[in-house]
């Protein structure tokens, strides 16, 4: 069945932020290059893996000798606290979170929780009443972790959810909580092989109430 199927609803939507809200594409890079370039690290290979990911995980799957993962994390992000210049909304995502009913939404996050709120605020997006962040599970994504909790917070099941993703980690998060899953490609640069819908980003979709109760992604 269509995820935009007239009887296909869901209790809740819970999404990823960056990528799929908004887009820190550039704000990000410009961070983690300078941290690649003097850690003598290959920045094109490091932005390749990078997103939908911890900085912590990151860091820690490299391996690097005598580098301290949490004290270098936390540098990262306050280097990216610092920096939002051009972090901004996917299009039609304010008028999309805007629509849902309080207590039915959730965005799942791998910043961590300041980060996350300096780039919500920045893009203009309100502060859902659950943000599940890098400090709040012991497994970042592609483990299912947030978004299992992110579920749990609202009262859901994971299984009557919908994930709105970006990034392959993230999507497999999505996959393993057993939620349905949206892919946003508005930030993708080449296109991402995934059985899973696909929009370029919230424009022309809207929240609706189902009949049968719960909620649906209709088109505007």
């Amino acid at each position: 069945m269509s995820l935009f199927a007239p009887d296909r609803a869901f209790s809740a939507f819970l999404f990823d932020m960056d990528g799929t809200l908004l887009s820190s594409i550039a704000a990000a890079e410009r961070v983690w290059t300078a941290w690649a370039r003097r850690h003598g690290v290959d920045a094109e290979a490091l932005l390749a893996h990078l997103h939908g990911r911890r900085a912590i995980d990151t860091i820690r799957a490299l391996n690097l000798p005598g580098v301290d993962a949490v004290a270098e994390a936390a540098a990262i992000t306050q280097a990216e606290i610092n920096d939002v210049d051009g972090v901004a909304p996917i299009a039609g995502a304010p008028a999309f979170l805007a629509a849902l009913p309080v207590g039915h939404w959730a965005v799942v996050t791998s910043a961590p929780r300041a980060l996350a709120e300096r780039r919500m605020a920045a893009a203009g997006l309100p502060i859902p009443a659950v943000l599940i962040t890098a400090e709040d599970v012991g497994n970042g994504k592609p483990a299912p972790d947030g978004y299992r909790l992110a579920a749990a917070r609202l009262g859901m099941e994971t299984h009557n959810c919908v994930v709105f993703e970006d990034a392959p980690a993230g999507i497999q998060a999505g996959e393993t909580a057993g939620a349905a899953v949206v892919v946003i490609s508005a930030t993708h640069q080449q296109p991402l092989d995934t059985a899973h819908p696909s929009v370029t980003s919230y424009e022309g979709l809207r929240p609706e109430a189902s009949a049968g109760g719960g909620w649906r992604i209709g088109r505007a």
